[in-house]
């Protein structure tokens, strides 16, 4: 995601149209999934940063054969740019781009241990949940998700597993299959 650097709703409120809005914030996914390649690229591990927004300059184009090709040859696949479409959520192209590639899990890295009843942040009284079902997810309400994402995630059995990316370790430990989190799934 972008939100670090531009969110589209915060344009749209002053003002901005919000297509122009949106396509500021795929800008702004493509600034961090550089910032993410070099800091891997910085400590070993070969990276391709894919963007549907063409900017040979300092990406490749998001192609879906030549991704999953990168992940065979064991590189790091950066998806960047979002779908290049306004009015689609970082979770909506995330939702897509794993059931494209055929990954195993989507991984949604927050700053919350996992799914809440409520908003933990707010709440000292919030529940995790382990696991929840798609349903459960969207009938709550629990706003892991946009509902365009967990419907395309449902649709296409793909399990989220939602985690603490700002906690040291945790990256890795998700990648490795460890438990951590709340996994969303059938």
């Amino acid at each position: 995601g972008g939100g670090n650097v531009w969110r589209g709703i915060t344009g749209e409120k002053a003002g901005m149209e919000r297509a122009q809005a949106d396509y500021m914030g795929m800008l702004a996914t493509i600034q961090n999934g550089l910032f993410i390649q070099s800091a891997l690229e910085n400590i070993g591990v070969d990276t391709r940063v894919m963007t549907a927004i063409e900017m040979k300059a300092v990406a490749e184009p998001y192609i879906r054969r030549k991704a999953i090709r990168n992940l065979e040859k064991e590189r790091v696949v950066i998806f960047a740019g979002g779908t290049g479409n306004p009015y689609f959520t970082t979770d909506s192209c995330g939702a897509l781009r794993a059931v494209e590639i055929h990954a195993d899990v989507l991984a949604k890295g927050t700053k919350v241990d996992g799914i809440y009843d409520k908003d933990p942040m707010k709440f000292s009284d919030a529940v995790r949940y382990d696991t929840v079902t798609f349903d459960e997810a969207i009938s709550k309400n629990l706003g892991v998700m946009d509902t365009a994402a967990l419907s395309l995630c449902r649709e296409n059995q793909m399990p989220i597993v939602v985690f603490n990316a700002l906690e040291e370790g945790n990256i890795l430990k998700m990648a490795q299959g460890e438990d951590i989190g709340t996994t969303v799934k059938k």
